[in-house]
């Protein structure tokens, strides 16, 4: 019976450790492409757009890969780290931007 309850405690303290990462798509925009986790080019086509990309004012609206993000000022903050780049030939993923929130998405690549 204390075995079960360490095991059941254990597990909360991680889902609760790891909710904050899990809940939130925060994006912090680097000047170094070297520092970055995803080299971005911004299209104004949305069919050639692996991403599309909502950004909002809340941290709390913004999901893992759906396409919502939240800008922070602090990278240790970010969950990922976006160079935007001019040349689509470098970039790992390529971002229209929406106006709409439902458009949001992040396509499997």
């Amino acid at each position: 019976m204390i075995k079960g309850m360490k095991k059941i405690t254990l597990i909360l303290l991680f889902l609760f450790l790891a909710a904050p990462r899990l809940n939130a798509q925060k994006v912090y925009v680097t000047q170094w492409k070297s520092e970055a986790t995803h080299i971005a080019y911004v299209t104004q086509w949305k069919s050639k757009a692996n991403v599309t990309a909502f950004i909002s004012k809340w941290k709390t609206e913004a999901k893992p890969n759906t396409g919502i993000w939240y800008y922070t000022e602090w990278k240790s903050e970010a969950d990922i780290i976006v160079y935007y780049t001019e040349w689509k030939s470098e970039a790992n993923i390529i971002v229209f931007f929406t106006k709409w929130k439902s458009e949001a998405e992040w396509k499997k690549q």
